[in-house]
């Protein structure tokens, strides 16, 4: 516990002023297609290795995706980063810093650090933070939105307390339906919407679902939600409210903006200009694959095996396999290495040999739900949860 608390306080004295980054240095191309592909690469981002920008205010920080291929677990000056809201803090008083616990409780309580801290066991996991825009750059045609490459997804190991422990402070009824948090962060614009989530009642009070006070073990960065921040495994990070300040526990459905009207998706399938379609949330996550050994364009030998190897995620469960296609037929069922926990990307191994010059490869993710990722990507105008099949075209030699 002691340990837990010196990781906070030590994530506090280097939380300091947020300042503003540094001319990029250079620049990164994300192979966008229909638009603009090139973005700052910029190093001086509070806490922040070199990320790839796609916005400063408010901070949009994607992963360069060559950070995939040099293991498991993403460093934590190299997670990627998403906010709504400029106004956030810069500074975050640890002694003052209170989690307010409301709504459809027994005794509405205001906690410490130390109070959440001792709420219940501490536990930790690996788990991908994706956001559910991820990848949208790629849509075609290209819909409105941050023009994510890859890289607005970074894995990581959570160390936190129970949601539901926390929960159980303040008394829940019989009645909770939902439960909503909301962050330190605010519109900063008159009459616009709070940024709140929020998640069924039996999905809160799952052993899985905490409130992380760690990352990699340590105190998570600012930029990533310091002090707290809510995990929900293999739901998209919308609903991993940063900066974590008030829990609010509701007995119908939720209407705020950010649950009612953004972050849904259709029911059906949509085209470019349809409308009045029915929509329901994004939650749960997909599975994914991607080569991470080799570059679009990189040679390869022609006539002759060669080692590629890449990352794969479940999504709201493990990875069952990746078979790897070459030029649209299937060449080898990957070989997977050891899980660091099933809603965590899991590194996959292959040999496969092309008798054509180009080849094109292609990883496919089964997951353990008997979900595979589909050969095509399933368009709607918001860009979300894109999880087609990805293709690389390699070069002969």
């Amino acid at each position: 516990m002691e340990l837990d608390r010196r990781t906070i306080l030590a994530g506090a004295g280097g939380a300091a002023a947020l300042a503003l980054p540094v001319v990029a240095q250079r620049m990164a191309d994300l192979h966008l297609p229909g638009g603009p592909s090139v973005r700052p690469m910029a190093p001086r981002f509070p806490q922040k290795g070199e990320m790839i920008v796609q916005r400063i205010r408010p901070p949009l920080l994607e992963t360069p995706f060559d950070v995939f291929g040099q293991g498991t677990i993403t460093p934590n000056d190299r997670h990627f980063v998403r906010w709504h809201w400029n106004d956030f803090p810069k500074i975050v008083d640890v002694a003052g810093y209170r989690l307010k616990l409301r709504g459809a409780v027994k005794t509405p309580v205001a906690l410490t650090l130390d109070d959440v801290l001792r709420a219940g066991r501490h536990v930790e996991f690996v788990a991908v933070n994706q956001c559910a825009g991820n990848s949208r750059g790629f849509s075609q045609p290209r819909v409105p939105g941050a023009q994510w490459g890859h890289g607005a997804m970074s894995n990581a190991r959570w160390r936190g307390v129970r949601l539901r422990d926390i929960l159980d402070k303040a008394g829940i009824g019989a009645d909770a339906r939902h439960v909503r948090f909301a962050g330190l962060d605010t519109p900063g614009i008159e009459g616009a919407p709070q940024f709140k989530k929020s998640i069924p009642i039996d999905v809160a009070r799952r052993d899985d679902v905490i409130v992380a006070f760690a990352m990699n073990g340590e105190a998570l960065p600012l930029l990533n939600g310091f002090p707290l921040r809510v995990i929900v495994p293999g739901w998209f990070s919308t609903y991993w409210v940063k900066m974590l300040a008030d829990i609010e526990v509701l007995t119908g459905e939720d209407d705020s903006f950010f649950m009612a009207k953004s972050y849904r998706w259709p029911t059906v399938p949509v085209k470019p200009g349809d409308k009045d379609f029915p929509t329901v949330p994004v939650t749960v996550m997909p599975p994914r694959s991607f080569v991470t050994s080799h570059a679009e364009g990189a040679k390869v030998p022609f006539g002759k095996p060669f080692d590629i190897h890449g990352i794969a995620m479940g999504g709201d469960c493990g990875v069952a396999k990746v078979e790897v296609s070459i030029d649209g037929k299937v060449a080898t069922i990957a070989q997977l290495e050891p899980e660091v926990g099933k809603y965590g990307f899991r590194r996959w191994r292959a040999t496969v040999r092309s008798d054509r010059h180009d080849p094109v490869i292609a990883p496919r993710c089964t997951n353990t739900n008997g979900i595979a990722q589909p050969d095509k990507a399933f368009w709607n105008p918001s860009g979300y949860a894109i999880n087609r099949v990805e293709r690389l075209t390699l070069r002969t030699s």
